[in-house]
């Protein structure tokens, strides 16, 4: 199969917005609206005293070189002069010129066509919202739905992780460089994503990251996505920033309750009074996506369990199947409880009437 080559002119305009990177930076606010301008009308918004030799270099902007840039660090692009190129993105107001895909363009178009769902949320996830993006992005990908996020730390990084558990149906969407991981500290997640799904970026990444390309990524997380949602969120989180791109596509978005007590879940249960749909597992995503019992989710297999975690089922298995009964064997209040939520929510036990749990078969 012949190489997708991107073409000159929208590999010139991606050069154009990775070299006026630090002049977006006062318009993060509108960065959709500043990246819907020509070439042309952008240099003339935000390239100041620069503007001539910014046009010079765009003049002699050289394809080749950028063809060699992706080569060198394993990545793939396609442009939106071909008709392959993502017809959800289309639906945005500044769609990206190129798709810069680590993982292979093949294998990203062939997720990205499916009824991909994007799981997102704070980056200070709780142990409660970890459990629950992964398992949801578990859940999912067992049920054969690609799994979109940002790679973020806290609920972004657990729902690939989930993903990851099941098949690896997952996509990542990264603010600058398909092919290096952001942030650092999250070098193996990105390892493990490209080796089995993909990691898109509109840009390159030859020029770092800068505040106004979390917006930007989060429009194209909303828009690659059947459907958003947000597991947890504070008031400010960026996941509402994703939430609302995806309400202006059309889209439709969805939101995991929260205790109303915790600052970490105002944001997804202001959702939740919005409208947005109601979210509390995997089979209510697909019952969303496909209508009431049209596609019932199959048993997702459980995970490894961490020795403290096979410590406390085993507990429970003896018959310590109480929070009182498991402190009184030893297992301090403030652990066991978030642990048996975990337990819970990897499919290991059931919460039976009267707060009992029982291992499941």
């Amino acid at each position: 199969m012949t190489a997708r080559r991107a073409c000159q002119r929208c590999l010139a305009r991606t050069w154009l917005v990775e070299r006026l990177a630090a002049n977006l930076e006062p318009a993060r606010g509108r960065i959709q609206e500043v990246l819907a301008l020509s070439n042309e009308r952008l240099i003339a918004a935000v390239a100041g005293a620069a503007a001539e030799r910014v046009r010079a270099e765009l003049l002699a902007f050289d394809a080749e070189a950028a063809h060699a840039h992706a080569a060198r660090h394993g990545v793939q692009m396609i442009c939106r002069c071909d008709a392959d190129y993502p017809d959800r993105l289309r639906g945005l107001v500044s769609p990206p010129a190129v798709l810069h895909v680590a993982g292979g363009v093949g294998r990203c178009l062939h997720l990205l066509a499916a009824e991909p769902v994007a799981l997102v949320g704070s980056r200070r996830g709780s142990q409660y919202g970890l459990d629950v993006a992964r398992a949801l992005g578990r859940g999912l990908a067992c049920a054969g739905i690609p799994v979109i996020s940002g790679m973020a730390n806290g609920i972004d990084s657990a729902a690939h992780s989930g993903a990851l558990i099941s098949g690896g149906l997952t996509v990542a969407v990264l603010p600058s460089g398909a092919h290096r991981a952001y942030p650092p500290a999250k070098r193996a997640l990105h390892a493990e994503i490209v080796a089995v799904g993909a990691a898109v970026s509109e840009l390159p990444g030859a020029d770092g990251v800068r505040r106004w390309m979390f917006p930007a990524r989060n429009r194209l997380i909303a828009a690659l996505s059947a459907m958003t949602v947000v597991v947890e969120a504070s008031e400010r989180s960026g996941a509402l920033v994703t939430a609302a791109n995806a309400r202006s596509l059309h889209r439709r978005v969805g939101a995991v309750p929260g205790r109303v007590t915790s600052s970490l879940s105002s944001g997804t249960n202001e959702l939740l009074v919005r409208g947005a749909d109601v979210v509390r597992n995997p089979q209510d995503v697909l019952d969303l996506l496909y209508g009431q019992g049209a596609h019932v989710l199959a048993a997702p297999p459980k995970p490894p369990l961490a020795p403290e975690l096979d410590l406390l089922l085993a507990a429970v298995a003896e018959g310590h199947d109480t929070a009182g009964a498991l402190e009184r064997a030893g297992f301090p209040a403030e652990q066991h409880l978030a642990a048996l939520a975990s337990l819970e929510l990897a499919g290991y036990v059931r919460r039976e009437p009267g707060g009992r749990f029982s291992v499941t078969a």
